[in-house]
């Protein structure tokens, strides 16, 4: 061991992440060189010293599923995530639009459907607060938007419009749109109408986006919707040196077309040197259970008792997403799934044995997100077929979407398969954690605390959700930290063993002292490859 250390963490309680813990670490470039009582001796004139900044240090969190370029935009647009109720909502859009009178669109989201009556806000609310400036606003869980009068008319959607294939329009009963867009009714819409961020925004928004990870702990994370123009911006920003995370790209399938665009995702996967690394493609299976999209083995309740016939949709049918995944296995590609429903989730399995029996064993990492509906048979496939479970812990919890838009629709039998993170842990499945934001929040204190309690951080005394699916902190923080390292091929991070990358985040408090009540712990200062980038340092 030669040469003095840049950086040295003392008096702080250490998780190394392998089940070990140390008091200090030193860090020499990028690298973990030391721990313990041999970080002394590397400490020199120049080395830069974080002693007893924090009560604890852990690997840097990863993130496996997350919307980072939308993220940041929104946070320089109508950004609905952090208010309650249609009232708050159109106040914060007229200040918007007053404020802003030279954007020729009002752009934004993260509205809830809670709020509205059976979840759809109306074009009238939007119209009293936009006047002929046309908006497009997608809810929480970007599934659905919220579009005034304007919009509808530059699109040219009226009652006689047919709904899309993947998606619709939400209608009065004459006929006429009401201004919610359903699915691949608004994905149409946006790429078709909203005026799209030139590559300079979508760098600025993924550095918005970065900034905000970092005072998180966040130091890698998998980017689940990578279009060629926000692709462009990351690999714009590589080659500026101003992506410090490091980042996986999972680059969009599009559901409207078949295999033929395997070539140009063949294209578009780059192994250049950097932090980006477009090596993954997202395939889309189903849609989402508050909108009946859900593709589902049984039909959905239809809220009161009752029984109808929709089974939701299939984005991509079983026998083309079959033979996408053993094409793109084959291609050495990660396959990326949303699946929500029971039968997406079914298919997305099938679809990965396929591949498996196709092209045998290889270390793709194929992973399924969201996993919502699993039913208790194919629970042990995941482990069998070494398909990572990409979960969203922040999920897990009694809130009024869940009360009110998911459970009606599926019923209580089916309520209670809901997101199984202990059964699929006890099986032998990884898990990944990713917060799919903007959807919900990007703190993973927050989401270890609720997939820890399964009850809302801010509402303590709630009753637990599903408490049988609880994880232990062990196994939470290990998913934040090597479950996604692992499903990002990222071999030098989720710990800190001497010779891995310097990612880490020192905490304020110990985790593992706070019984359950995680989120009362915060991020006191962020290394990401032995350089700080967030708080003191």
């Amino acid at each position: 061991m030669t040469g003095r250390a840049d950086l040295a963490v003392t008096g702080s309680r250490i998780w190394v992440g392998d089940g070990s813990w140390t008091h200090a670490l030193a860090v020499r470039g990028d690298r973990v060189v030391a721990h313990g009582d041999a970080v002394a001796e590397l400490v020199g004139p120049r080395t830069e010293l974080l002693h007893g900044v924090g009560a604890s240090v852990v690997p840097g969190f990863q993130d496996s599923h997350i919307h980072a370029p939308q993220a940041g935009r929104n946070l320089g647009t109508v950004d609905l995530r952090d208010l309650t109720g249609r009232a708050a909502y159109l106040e914060r859009i007229a200040d918007y639009a007053a404020a802003n009178p030279e954007q020729p669109w009002i752009v934004g989201g993260g509205w809830s459907m809670e709020h509205f009556p059976g979840g759809s806000p109306h074009r009238d609310d939007l119209d009293a607060v936009t006047g002929a400036r046309p908006a497009f606003l997608f809810n929480r869980d970007v599934h659905g938007a919220w579009v005034n009068s304007a919009a509808l008319r530059i699109a040219g959607i009226d009652a006689s419009t047919p709904d899309p294939s993947d998606g619709r329009y939400e209608r009065a009963t004459d006929g006429t749109p009401t201004g919610m867009l359903h699915e691949g009714a608004a994905y149409t819409f946006e790429t078709s109408f909203v005026p799209m961020p030139s590559r300079e925004a979508w760098e600025q928004a993924i550095l918005a986006a970065q900034a905000h990870l970092h005072s998180l702990g966040i130091t890698g994370w998998q980017d689940a919707w990578v279009t060629p123009q926000t692709q462009e911006a990351y690999r714009s920003l590589v080659s500026a040196g101003r992506l410090t995370a490091r980042v996986v790209g999972a680059l969009w399938w599009d559901r409207h077309r078949g295999l033929e665009q395997i070539d140009d995702l063949r294209e578009r996967r780059t192994l250049e040197p950097g932090n980006f690394h477009p090596t993954t493609v997202k395939i889309m299976v189903d849609g989402i259970i508050e909108n009946q999209t859900s593709s589902m083995l049984a039909p959905f309740c239809d809220g009161c008792g009752g029984h109808t016939d929709n089974r939701g949709l299939d984005y991509v049918p079983r026998d083309v997403l079959v033979a996408a995944l053993s094409e793109l296995d084959a291609l050495g590609f990660q396959v990326h799934m949303h699946a929500i429903g029971d039968r997406a989730i079914r298919n997305a399995l099938d679809a990965v044995e396929a591949a498996r029996t196709a092209n045998g064993p290889n270390d793709n990492r194929h992973h399924i997100a969201h996993v919502q509906v699993v039913q208790p048979p194919d629970v042990p496939r995941f482990a069998e077929l070494g398909v990572v479970a990409n979960c969203q812990t922040f999920w897990a919890q009694h809130e009024p979407q869940m009360t009110e838009n998911t459970i009606p629709w599926i019923g209580p039998e089916r309520a209670e398969l809901q997101y199984p993170f202990a059964s699929l842990a006890r099986s032998g499945a990884r898990l990944a954690m990713g917060s799919d934001w903007p959807v919900t929040t990007a703190d993973p204190l927050l989401q270890m605390e609720v997939a820890v309690r399964h009850v809302d951080p801010g509402h303590r005394d709630n009753e637990p959700f599903l408490p049988g699916q609880r994880l232990s902190l062990d196994a939470a923080l290990t998913g934040f930290t090597a479950g996604t390292a692992y499903v990002n091929h990222d071999s030098d991070g989720g710990t800190l063993q001497v010779g891995r990358r310097a990612d880490f985040a020192v905490l304020d408090q110990d985790l593992f002292q706070l019984d359950g009540r995680i989120s009362d712990a915060s991020v006191v200062s962020t290394v990401a490859a032995g350089h700080v980038v967030f708080g003191p340092g």
